[in-house]
């Protein structure tokens, strides 16, 4: 049996007891616009697949926007593993953080997404979560120790906690 790779988390269950993993949308499917800071998230020592992302992120909806934001040094095949898995990749000259902020306040200021979703461990990112709950949207950030920003996570309506690899970790796939 394939256990899960991630573990979803809504604002009431991030106490120290964590309830069961369950479906968590009612009603008609959300509309998700997803951002991946790639070069923070999508590291060989965490195993992180965008496959798992796509995955967890469908049992809060349905995305409709999925962009992965990589600096030029990106390798051809995770450009090409990028496009493989549908999501749009944005190749940026220097420091990614930018792009992401534009990204984001373009998903922030679309009536047709409903949820905002940040694949990213950087605290930068605060201000982009706040401004779009001010704006209605429903946030989610996706993360993976070490690393992954407290502060983050508590301004997240949800938190998905990605599991890379590990020994205890059988089930991953290389």
């Amino acid at each position: 049996m394939r256990r899960s790779l991630f573990r979803i988390l809504k604002r009431e269950e991030r106490k120290p007891k964590e309830k069961e993993e369950k479906e968590i949308h009612k009603g008609p499917p959300k509309t998700i616009g997803l951002i991946i800071d790639g070069p923070n998230i999508l590291r060989k020592e965490f195993g992180i697949k965008l496959e798992n992302i796509k995955e967890a992120l469908e049992k809060i909806g349905n995305i409709r926007v999925a962009k992965v934001v990589l600096n030029q040094y990106a390798p051809q095949g995770l450009i090409e593993a990028v496009v493989n898995q549908g999501f749009e990749p944005i190749i940026v000259a220097g420091d990614t953080d930018v792009r992401i902020a534009i990204e984001a306040m373009e998903l922030i200021y679309n009536s047709d997404i409903e949820v905002i979703g940040f694949a990213t461990r950087d605290a930068d990112f605060l201000p982009i979560i706040n401004e779009g709950k001010r704006k209605g949207k429903e946030t989610v950030v996706i993360g993976v120790e070490p690393g992954f920003s407290v502060a983050l996570q508590n301004a997240a309506d949800y938190v998905i906690r990605m599991e890379g690899k590990s020994e205890e970790n059988e089930d991953y796939e290389e």
